[in-house]
Formats: C-alpha cells, sequence, structure tokens
C-alpha cells in the first residue's frame, strides 16, 4: 500500500495552442515514464484526429515516479482540452486531482481560456501553479506575463514558473513546485472504499473501461462493488494505471488515479461522476458527481448517397460507445427522408463528430445547418424548448419565442477596440464593461444571442485582430425577443430542413441572401424553379432558376409562323406538366448554405 504523503494528482489546463500535450511529453520523458525509443509528440493523444488537428479532444492521464530528495514520489498527470468545446471534459479532471498547472503562453500572455480555466480551478478548491510556457520564442515575455497573471487572477507573480516544453528548460522546477506546493491527497486506505467515476471509455475486446480517483479505501481484482447512482453490482476483474500504457497491478489505494475493468459492456451502464463503494461495506456517503454535459448546437444528419438509414444509426450507435457527449434521436424530413437529430456541447464538437462518423464507419452523410436550443411559450401558458426550426408550432398559439443568451470574455490587444466593437454590435451583442489587463491588452465583455455567436464570430474576431483575439463565453439564460421563422420554399415546396429563425428586423435581408446563395448551388433542371423565402404566409423574398431550353423550332426554315408557335406552346405544356411531377436536386451545400457568414 503506497504512502499517501508521497502522492501528488495534477492536471494541465490552458487557453488552445499553449502547449499542454507538449509540456506532458517533456514530464514524462524527465521522469522516465516513456524511454527515448517510444517518445514522439502528443503522446498522450491517442485518437488519429487529435493527432492530425494537433489538439487534444479527450482528457489523457499518465502516471509516473519521481525521484526527489531521496524520496520517490508517485505522480498521477491529466492532461485536459484547450478548446472552449470541451470544457466539461477540463470540470472532470479537476474533481480528480489537488492542483492544476495553469499553463499561459509567453508571448501571447492571459487568454479567455485562461481566465474560464482559472474560474474552475478555484471553484474546484485546487492548488494553482501558473506556468510561463514557450520562453525560448523570440516575441517571449515572461515577467510581463508574470504580472499579468498577478492582475487578471490574483496569483502572485513572484510564484509563476518559467519554462520551455519544447526545449526541457524549467522541467526541474516544474516537479520541484508540484511536490512541494501541492498538497498530499486526504483520504483513509483503510477506510470505506468510495471512488470517483471521473470517465470511461469502451474497448472492443475488453468492455468498458472506467477511469478512477481513488478517494477512501482499497480496491482489488475480485472485490464486489456497487455504483451508488447507476445502482447494481459488479466484480471487479482487473486495476491498474497508466504508464501511460495500461498497466495492472495488485490494488488501487486512496489518492491513486486508475482505472477499474469490470465485465460492463457498454458505456450507458457507467454513469461518469457515479461514485464507487464496497457492496459488503457500502459507504454512506457518495461523492458529489458532475453534472451531465450540456448540449448547445444542434443539426440534422441524414444518410448520402450510397448509404441507407439503418447503417448510420449503426454508425452513431457505435460512435456513442466512446462518447456519450453528444445526443442523437430519430427524426425524419419531407425533402431528406429519416435521419438523426444531433446535438453538441458546440461547433467544434459537431465537426468532429462528423469527421469521426465518415471516417471510422465509412458513411456518406447530408448534414443540416446547425441551430441551438429555442424556448417557446404558447398563449395557454405552455412553455417547452424546441431545438429545430421545424418543431416550431403554428404561430397563432404562440406567445413569444426566447433565444438562449451567452455571456462572453473577449481579449484583444488594445489598437482592436473599435473593430471588435462593431463586429459585436452586429451580432446584436451588448457591451457589458471594458478592464485593460495591462497598457496594451484589453478584455471585453458582452451578452449575446448564442445562435449570433457559434458559427463564424470566432474566425471574424481573429481577421479583426490579426489573429491576437480570443474569446470564452457561458450560457446564462434565455431572453424574449421579436424571433420569427422564416420558410425556405423550393418550387413552391417548404423544405424544413433549411428553416432557419432570426430576428424579425434581419429577415427579410437574411432571406434574400439566403435564397440567392441558394440560388448559386442548386443546379439548373429542365423546367423553372420559383426559390422564395417566406414568414408565414407572406413572401420576403424570391430568386428563379431559369430552366434548360432546347430549341424546338431549329428544324422549321421559313414557313407558317403557326408551325413555331404550335411547337412552342408543346413544349411549354412539357414543362409545366414536368414542374408538377419533377425533384429538384438539392446539394449538401446548399443545406450548409443557411449558415450564413456574409451577415
Amino acid at each position: 500500500m503506497p504512502d499517501v504523503s508521497l502522492i501528488r494528482n495534477f492536471a494541465i489546463v490552458a487557453h488552445i495552442d499553449h502547449g499542454k500535450s507538449t509540456l506532458a511529453d517533456r514530464l514524462m520523458e524527465h521522469a522516465g515514464a516513456v524511454s527515448q525509443r517510444e517518445l514522439r509528440a502528443q503522446m498522450l493523444d491517442d485518437m488519429d484526429l487529435e493527432r492530425e488537428m494537433g489538439i487534444t479532444i479527450k482528457a489523457n492521464r499518465c502516471s509516473m515516479n519521481y525521484t526527489y530528495q531521496g524520496k520517490t514520489y508517485l505522480l498521477n498527470l491529466l492532461d485536459t482540452p484547450g478548446h472552449v468545446d470541451f470544457h466539461y471534459e477540463v470540470s472532470r479532471a479537476l474533481a480528480a486531482c489537488e492542483c492544476v498547472l495553469l499553463l499561459i503562453d509567453a508571448a501571447q500572455g492571459v487568454q479567455a481560456q485562461t481566465v474560464a480555466n482559472a474560474y474552475l480551478a478555484v471553484d474546484a478548491a485546487v492548488e494553482i501553479i501558473p506556468v510561463i510556457n514557450k520562453i525560448d520564442l523570440p516575441g517571449a515575455h515572461p515577467e510581463d506575463c508574470a504580472l499579468e497573471v498577478e492582475q487578471v487572477l490574483g496569483l502572485p507573480a513572484e510564484e509563476a514558473i518559467f519554462t520551455s516544453a519544447k526545449t526541457g528548460q524549467g522541467i526541474g522546477d516544474v516537479f520541484k513546485a508540484i511536490i512541494e506546493r501541492v498538497p498530499p491527497p486526504k483520504g483513509d486506505p483503510k477506510g470505506q472504499v468510495r471512488a470517483l467515476i471521473y470517465d470511461a471509455k469502451n474497448d472492443v475486446h475488453r468492455g468498458v473501461i472506467s477511469h478512477i480517483r481513488m478517494f477512501d479505501g482499497t480496491m482489488k481484482r475480485g472485490d464486489k462493488l456497487r455504483f451508488c447512482a447507476g445502482g447494481g453490482e459488479r466484480i471487479i476483474t482487473e486495476v491498474g494505471k497508466y504508464f501511460p500504457k495500461p498497466r495492472a497491478v495488485e490494488e488501487l489505494a486512496a489518492g491513486e488515479v486508475g482505472y477499474m475493468l469490470a465485465s460492463i459492456k457498454t458505456i450507458a451502464d457507467v454513469n461518469i461522476g457515479d461514485t464507487v463503494t464496497k457492496a459488503s461495506d457500502p459507504t454512506d456517503r457518495p461523492l458529489p458527481g458532475y453534472q451531465s454535459p450540456q448540449q448547445m448546437v444542434f443539426c440534422d444528419f441524414f444518410p448520402g448517397p450510397g448509404t441507407e438509414t439503418p447503417e448510420l444509426r449503426e454508425a452513431f450507435e457505435n460512435l456513442w460507445l466512446n462518447d456519450s457527449s453528444f445526443t442523437y434521436e430519430t427524426t425524419s424530413s419531407d425533402a431528406l427522408g429519416i435521419g438523426f437529430r444531433c446535438g453538441f456541447l458546440g461547433l467544434l464538437h459537431m465537426k468532429i463528430i462528423q469527421e469521426r462518423l465518415e471516417r471510422e464507419s465509412d458513411v456518406n452523410i447530408v448534414q443540416t445547418a446547425p441551430t441551438v436550443t429555442y424556448e417557446v411559450v404558447e398563449k395557454n401558458g405552455k412553455t417547452y424548448h424546441i431545438e429545430s426550426p421545424s418543431e416550431l408550432p403554428d404561430m397563432s398559439i404562440v406567445d413569444e419565442i426566447r433565444e438562449p443568451m451567452c455571456r462572453a470574455q473577449v481579449i484583444i490587444p488594445a489598437e482592436y477596440v473599435g473593430d471588435v466593437l462593431k463586429l459585436s454590435l452586429d451580432r446584436r451583442g451588448t457591451h457589458q464593461k471594458t478592464e485593460y489587463l495591462s497598457p496594451t491588452r484589453v478584455m471585453l465583455t458582452f451578452d449575446f444571442p448564442l445562435g449570433e455567436i457559434i458559427y463564424d464570430y470566432y474566425d471574424k474576431l481573429k481577421s479583426s485582430t490579426r489573429g491576437y483575439g480570443t474569446a470564452d463565453y457561458e450560457l446564462t439564460g434565455y431572453h424574449v425577443d421579436k424571433l420569427v421563422k422564416l420558410d425556405i420554399l423550393v418550387n413552391g415546396m417548404p423544405v424544413d430542413a433549411l428553416s432557419v429563425i432570426v430576428h424579425k428586423d434581419k429577415a427579410q435581408v437574411r432571406g434574400r441572401r439566403l435564397i440567392q446563395r441558394l440560388k448559386k448551388e442548386i443546379d439548373r433542371h429542365q423546367f423553372e424553379i420559383p426559390l422564395q423565402a417566406a414568414i408565414g404566409g407572406k413572401i420576403v423574398a424570391r430568386e428563379t432558376i431559369a430552366a434548360y431550353r432546347k430549341d424546338v423550332t431549329a428544324k422549321c426554315y421559313g414557313g407558317d409562323i403557326t408551325r413555331k408557335r404550335k411547337l412552342l406552346e408543346k413544349q411549354k405544356e412539357g414543362k409545366k406538366r414536368m414542374k408538377q411531377v419533377g425533384m429538384v436536386a438539392i446539394p449538401q451545400k446548399a443545406f450548409m448554405s443557411v449558415l450564413d457568414p456574409g451577415d
């Protein structure tokens, strides 16, 4: 049984691209957890997509032994994602450790996600060690960054550690700080078993692997366990740790981080945040769990060419086994048939799920434009949420539509304040306050409708600030406004997958832009295709895609004009009949055109 005073559990948190995975690589290399032959970049990122995109999607872990002043310490590292979509992964990791290394890029300073992660760490009551990374860069100013950390986050500048994860400079100081400043975990190895399931993943051959943090007691193979929230009992078939490869051990004791196998077949049988205890001596003090991840963006996936609905369903089921943070349910569309309505944590999460579906299951999909959840209040007082404009009832019974609002913190260089204010006000943002982090950097706070910023606000912000602007947001509730449903009619038929909910003042302009974009995406047919934008029964914009025409009078050389007229009338009748029975083929790009970056 290990000495609890020689255990340290810590996580690395930071803004995206500040070097978390590289620092994890250097720490493992320095501690000898991996040999030079095994070492590669992004060692803990085991998904191909993570390595290709250069980002961490799932939190990963590694245990390592480190000798300091004659004592060997067990250090348990958790590497977390930096993107705002995977915020929930960070909060899970913090519940399993006593300390965070708050990583700051020495060239960029404190960013929006740095602030958000620092607040998460404060809420979780864990020790924060500021680490100024990338001090080897030509534009690095670590001393200024340390002062910024003190001003913005209230962490003493002299406590900041200067390091370069790329070259290994200062890594020894990081280990020293972890051992000297981080309190050892509390817990009684001889007490009642209390373990937190902070993550889980599905293995094709071994079933569900539950990642656990032991708070009290000792757990070993053959023990019969009980899940406090999920109910049910299981017998442990294996316990182990990651070094960083999984390695079975005799037992896991209080303070340790590891994994557990218990013949669990599907991830639906495991509740993330559940407390595991011994069936023979159950605890009456379960650990506080987690809130379920909140889906913020919704869109529909339909089978594309060569793919059937059962294939797509199977692809979703297989993917959900490894990522239960998205939801899916069956839906149908007059234009596209039977598909699935899916909920995601954000736009990046949606793109990753789409990419994994196509790669791992080899399916073709047609994806509709993403939308957010709206709150509908009917005139009889009934209130409920809708995830798609097609679910909106008849407007005659609707009293009001409320849209989700979020509070965003935008950190930018001072010279771009005017451009960012204009961009944000164009997106119906309300400016709340301006704070100067330093003479050259400003934090602006806005309240935004979520639907206005999920698609391309971040890209526009980067463009407006030459890449130096960052933003972080959190949902604050629902707010009533003048919202209407904008229907798109193709050949007189409403296409529900193209409908959007927009602000009334923007509806006509948005409708015109939308059908102009659609006109470019839909190919010409043998018949004329009218495209219309409508609010209720009122058409607010129209475009027409001209038909292909054959010169039917080409064979008439001279002769009576009635002969030509007869042929033209015959063609006109044929076109009319074709328009009534002909199907308009709408390509995938047309459905994505409702993502209106021109707005």
